[in-house]
């Protein structure tokens, strides 16, 4: 049965603390950038241009505000006693990794906040959430409270909402949310096709497997939350992105592989095994959805999985315009890349898979390794739904010129670590998210409101 229902996009507004503290093994681009100045003003402004371009082509678009950074709490779980100032000045003299953690503006990369699964895949025909324990990154881990507590609070009605708590924390269920989830469908309020996408079996530590950066997520994890959301045996499929990709810095498998309604778009050697996981996927649509997945793979032939990482290819958005066509929302770096530029121009004018390209400018969100894709969590729901959310956080006109004007003046446009130990900017941080709380209508969400 299909009802009406669209696909938004919540993405993860780039807080005042965004720096790059070069915390995420595995991710190239975070490595390579650790400890460099950043330019928090132009991340958040950034950004916020990609919601607007979003709005402005008809996608329906929100904002989820930033966690609250520094976190006090994790410095004095480790044992850091004092004033804020003192706990800032003793942690940056014996631990600055630890601090560069404290402050980490993680969260903007929304995709990793939860899985969700709209209500037409369910068995109780309500929408299931389950937020990330991010447990292979620490300074991600402390992320998963906040995100409950914020996403309960937007989605707030049981009826309609099903908030599952996040998975153990440990190395058995890793979980790193919808960065390793794909939904396919033939439209957003049918039954849709849900695919999990794990790097290890943790059961199974013989099984060959990446060994140069670690596979975050398992398929114990992407099982139990298939499971814990009700979905059709029949209408979920697990699969195995490749080891040596992960190896080469596919930390997630958006990073590698992106999909809406009923194309998929991948790299030929995104997932383990070739040409028979393909034919299953396609089987399996079928008789789920109906119809013919669209496989649209590029060949290593004509474009190495390095290319991919390095442009950030497939960490684009596909979006579904209000005239029923296709919009590829990717990374400015696409357009300057020869090769990577062809492969776009021939999804859209020789198989004729997209209808459009946007291009966007997230300099600061990739030199952290995080694209358009990682910024936003997406969430088909119907009207009706969508009414019994938290709807102050909805992108218009109105809110996007607030933000930026807000923006404009609390966010710094140089930031280094020696920024960090500054009890003064602590100060500017949590004025600004006290005034974002009233921009956003959501009433006090931070410890230090009261």
């Amino acid at each position: 049965m299909s009802r009406e229902a669209f696909e938004i996009n919540y993405d993860g507004l780039v807080g005042p603390t965004h720096s790059f503290g070069g915390l995420s093994y595995g991710n190239i681009a975070s490595m390579q950038h650790r400890c460099l100045p950043s330019n928090p003003k132009a991340a958040v402004l950034q950004g916020l241009k990609k919601m607007k371009l979003l709005h402005d082509l008809g996608v329906r678009q929100a904002v989820l505000p930033p966690h609250e950074r520094p976190y006090f709490p994790m410095l004095r779980k480790k044992g850091y006693r004092g004033s804020d100032a003192d706990i800032l000045e003793k942690v940056g003299r014996d631990d600055p990794r630890l601090l560069l953690a404290a402050y980490s503006a993680s969260s903007m990369w929304a995709a990793n906040a939860a899985t969700i699964s709209p209500s037409s895949d369910t068995n109780d025909g309500r929408v299931h959430i389950t937020p990330a324990n991010l447990h292979h990154q620490s300074h991600r881990s402390i992320e998963t409270s906040f995100t409950r507590f914020l996403l309960k609070r937007i989605f707030r009605d049981d009826a309609i909402f099903v908030h599952h708590p996040p998975l153990a924390n440990n190395e058995m269920f890793g979980d790193e949310g919808a960065a390793n989830h794909m939904r396919l469908c033939q439209t957003y309020g049918s039954e849709g096709f849900e695919l999990f996408i794990y790097g290890r079996e943790a059961a199974l530590s013989t099984r060959p497997g990446s060994s140069r950066f670690p596979a975050r997520q398992t398929k114990e994890a992407s099982t139990t939350v298939a499971r814990r959301h009700g979905l059709h045996e029949q209408a979920v499929l697990f699969i195995q992105q490749h080891p040596h990709l992960i190896d080469a810095g596919v930390f997630h498998n958006d990073v590698i592989s992106v999909s809406n309604k009923n194309l998929l778009f991948f790299h030929e050697e995104a997932f383990v095994g070739g040409e028979n996981i393909k034919q299953d996927i396609q089987n399996r649509f079928t008789a789920c959805c109906g119809g013919e997945l669209r496989l649209a793979e590029v060949p290593s032939s004509d474009l190495s999985a390095e290319a991919c990482i390095t442009s950030y290819l497939f960490n684009s958005q596909l979006v579904t315009l209000p005239n029923d066509t296709q919009c590829f929302i990717a990374p400015i770096g696409c357009s300057e890349d020869p090769k990577v530029k062809s492969c776009i121009d021939r999804l859209r004018d020789q198989d004729h898979l997209i209808d459009s390209v946007q291009f966007v400018d997230l300099t600061q969100s990739m030199m952290n390794g995080g694209g358009p894709a990682c910024l936003r969590l997406r969430m088909v729901l119907t009207e009706e739904e969508l009414a019994h959310t938290h709807t102050g956080i909805i992108l218009d006109g109105r809110l996007y010129r607030e933000l930026v004007a807000w923006a404009e003046k609390y966010y710094r446009e140089d930031l280094s670590a020696d920024d960090l130990v500054d009890i003064q900017f602590v100060e500017e941080c949590r004025h600004a998210l006290d005034d974002l709380t009233t921009l956003l209508q959501t009433g006090p969400i931070y410890s230090f409101q009261g």
